[in-house]
């Protein structure tokens, strides 16, 4: 597919700027007839648009280099490994994690001692404080202070720096002959199963960063049990502690309500919370870990060694993010993870579009689009309403003496417009898709009917102009959604709601199109007409009315987009099929294969009724754009 939308694309071009050659002398600029044809320049735009989609989505990476992803997984899970060093050192961050500890915890010390509440302590108790407070801003000191730290810590902290060079040295290697294990072949391809991206390494390359981040996690334990404790620290934390365990029991001298008691307590809590954060002893000077930073960063610069065409193939075929390793998998990042590969979304709406519900087919018990056997009863029901029936003479039968009943004529025809009569079965269109197709035909169907008359008669009606314009410029500004609640309440989700609403779209549309239309005929050519005698009936139909054609054409093509757009909505609001519906649903399970699907079958039954408008404007008012 890729290989033939390269070509395709190519070719178009090339047809392209020949036949633009060729038509060079015959046509001149702003001639309507200079847009029609050029079927090879949306060739041309499709072949971008999806190539466009299957690089992004990375599709194209998926396709040249099915092993890439895999592989790309086994560095992720050296990053994963790597994540408790890294994130002590300004590798993933602007700072050290040290320097960010230091700063805030240095911030929270001040404030602490510039809010310290009034008459809640004795004057010792806030003599101690100050002197927990000071004694915390030196133990921060001294933790940083190259002069005070521990010499065990020095040695641990080579000893990791070390490992870590060992690791770096063993990547620069290569795989030496590592191969992958019989399961880890076995596993299915990228993209084939549930499992985003398969997890054991099939590649010797992968095979190598799968041993090094194995063997980084007993190293990342060894630099997390690393304490800066140094006897000047020790003597600090061990007086500190003491101090706050004597200011928790209050003095008996000083008598306190219970919002004393309670402020108190709080204050003493903030203290002691912010002493724990300083006392287990993982702020270290900023210059004991520049061996650290270069020992990470040395290992990373040996995985993109390690890496070799790997590194290029990422950044090119791989946008955004990249492959993160995330517990016991591996996922998608970047665009990969919100635009699925195109053949993802062809395989998705294969199983929307299989009509056999039984095996899998369609959507939470419905069809994407097929046919049944549609009641004719049910369609007269429809059309019947049952108080048309009330109001003829006479009484619905009443059951007789021996428990019979024996139905009148109300009642046979109560029963033909409730849909009761069997009177035969019609082939009908059925699916998510063709309940969101009714909704717009009716409702459009509907505010032509009713809305282009009145917009005609408001164009050269006084009354019907000076009437109804305050009703439709009432409702007209006000958002199709905003309506929504009070109308799904009204009338429910059923088909009716949704019909009505758009239905207030479309008539609003319509109308200001055919008022426009009508109002804008030129008068020369209706006077000319009443010269001629022509009757006011005359007059409408073959002036005023061809007159607004272009207007009301132009006011459908307007009213199908914002139907279409407002049935979405309220299909999502309430609704249990539909299109809307199914990307309500895919959109709570984060499903984006399925609101792809959806997003493509809007766009393109969108482009397929625009298609038809334009037909039915090319037939209809031939001459616009040719007076």
């Amino acid at each position: 597919m890729i290989l033939a939308l390269i070509v395709s694309f190519i070719w178009s071009i090339f047809v392209g700027l020949k036949e633009t050659k060729l038509r060079a002398k015959d046509e001149v600029f702003g001639d309507p007839e200079r847009t029609k044809g050029g079927w090879y320049w949306a060739i041309c735009g499709v072949s971008a648009l999806l190539l466009l989609w299957f690089h992004y989505s990375w599709g194209t990476a998926r396709a040249v280099f099915p092993n890439a992803a895999n592989e790309l997984c086994q560095i992720a899970k050296i990053d994963e490994s790597m994540a408790s060093i890294s994130a002590a050192l300004p590798i993933g961050s602007r700072y050290l994690k040290s320097t960010t500890l230091v700063v805030r915890n240095g911030q929270q010390v001040d404030k602490l001692a510039a809010n310290m509440p009034a008459g809640i302590f004795s004057a010792r108790e806030e003599a101690e404080l100050d002197i927990v407070l000071g004694d915390m801003g030196a133990l921060m000191a001294t933790l940083s202070n190259p002069e005070y730290i521990d010499p065990k810590a020095i040695t641990k902290l080579a000893d990791v720096e070390r490992a870590l060079g060992d690791l770096a040295y063993i990547l620069r290697e290569g795989p030496n002959g590592a191969t992958p294990s019989a399961a880890a072949l076995a596993q299915p391809k990228w993209g084939t199963s549930e499992v985003e991206i398969p997890m054991l390494p099939m590649t010797p390359r992968g095979v190598l960063f799968d041993k090094i981040s194995a063997q980084v996690i007993p190293i990342t334990d060894q630099f997390l049990s690393i304490r800066n404790i140094s006897p000047e620290a020790k003597q600090l934390i061990a007086s500190t502690k003491a101090t706050i365990a004597k200011l928790q029991k209050p003095d008996p001298s000083i008598t306190l309500d219970e919002a004393g008691e309670k402020t108190r307590k709080a204050y003493i809590k903030s203290v002691d919370r912010i002493f724990k954060r300083l006392d287990d002893g993982v702020i270290f000077p900023s210059a004991s870990m520049q061996g650290m930073h270069e020992a990470v960063a040395d290992i990373y610069d040996a995985v993109g060694d390690a890496k070799g065409g790997l590194g290029l193939i990422e950044s090119i075929f791989f946008p955004g993010q990249g492959i993160v390793k995330s517990r016991t998998q591996c996922t998608e990042q970047g665009p990969g993870r919100w635009l699925p590969k195109p053949t993802d979304i062809i395989a998705t709406f294969s199983q929307l579009a299989n009509p056999n519900l039984e095996t899998g087919g369609g959507f939470k018990g419905t069809t994407l689009l097929w046919w049944k056997w549609l009641s004719i009863a049910d369609v007269v029901a429809f059309l019947i309403p049952d108080g048309l029936v009330d109001v003829l003479p006479g009484s619905y039968g009443t059951h007789g003496t021996a428990g019979e009943f024996k139905p009148n004529y109300k009642d046979k025809l109560l029963a033909v417009a409730q849909g009761d009569v069997y009177i035969g079965s019609i082939p009908m269109l059925d699916g998510h898709i063709w309940d969101s197709l009714f909704r717009v035909i009716v409702a459009l169907t509907l505010g032509i009917l009713l809305g282009v008359p009145l917009g005609i008669y408001m164009g050269v009606s006084r009354f019907f102009k000076s009437f109804f314009d305050p009703l439709i410029e009432l409702y007209r500004p006000v958002p199709p959604l905003a309506w929504a609640p009070l109308i799904l309440t009204i009338f429910g989700i059923q088909d009716d709601g949704k019909i009505f609403l758009l239905f207030m779209v479309a008539f609003a549309i319509m109308v200001i199109s055919a008022r426009t239309g009508a109002s804008g005929t030129q008068l020369s050519k209706i006077r000319a007409s009443h010269s001629l005698g022509a009757t006011n009936q005359q007059i409408m139909r073959h002036v005023i009315l061809p007159n607004a054609m272009p207007e009301i054409l132009t006011g459908i093509r307007i009213a199908v987009g914002v139907c279409w757009g407002t049935l979405v909505a309220a299909e999502m609001l309430a609704g249990t099929t539909g299109l809307g519906f199914i990307e309500n649903v895919a959109r709570t399970v984060a499903d984006y294969e399925l609101i792809w699907v959806t997003i493509i079958l809007l766009g393109m039954l969108g482009l397929l009724f625009d298609m038809i408008m334009r037909w039915v404007i090319s037939k209809t008012i031939p001459w616009r754009g040719k007076g």
